[in-house]
């Protein structure tokens, strides 16, 4: 089947984006104060066993988090001292969807109560969105991202034939 513009697919969004991290039980306690919520699948009680680099069934023993259909995983398998770096081919960072400006403020009140180092919230206008950065504890650049309350007023309108 091929899109009507002619693209060899129609992606319907993200089912999954997995990251590579040097330690499972940091980066799985960090996702898990951020989200909220435990992993839905997790193999990192098994990380000291040494088939688990090798076993995909069992996710190398990382974990994944899902929400709202999609999933974010982590794999153990960087080397210890290891960093991320957005300037080599691979990631750059990684946005995450949030439902409203006021999220990100409160956001930024529980990374600051959980001694989480952020930066502003920032409005992005060309983009339609409000973000707001954080690290991950391999370095891996988060960007938490809300639509622009301007943005949302006037799709709103659009949709309801004003």
């Amino acid at each position: 089947m091929s899109t009507a513009d002619g693209g060899i697919v129609d992606p319907q969004g993200f089912a999954h984006v997995r990251l590579t991290v040097t330690d499972i039980r940091r980066s799985k306690a960090f996702y898990q104060q951020l989200f909220g919520m435990p992993p839905g699948s997790d193999f990192s009680d098994q990380i000291d066993d040494p088939t688990i680099h090798d076993d995909p069934w069992r996710t190398y023993g990382g974990c994944s988090f899902t929400f709202h259909g999609q999933t974010l995983g982590l794999r153990p398998v960087a080397q210890a001292g290891d960093r991320f770096d957005p300037d080599r081919v691979g990631l750059d960072h990684l946005s995450l969807r949030v439902g409203s400006v006021a999220d990100l403020h409160r956001a930024t009140e529980r990374l600051d109560q959980a001694g989480i180092v952020h930066g502003a919230v920032t409005d992005l206008e060309p983009f339609g969105l409000v973000i707001l950065s954080l690290q991950d504890p391999d370095d891996i650049n988060l960007e938490l991202a809300a639509p622009r309350p301007s943005d949302a007023r006037a799709a709103g309108s659009r949709r309801a034939g004003r």
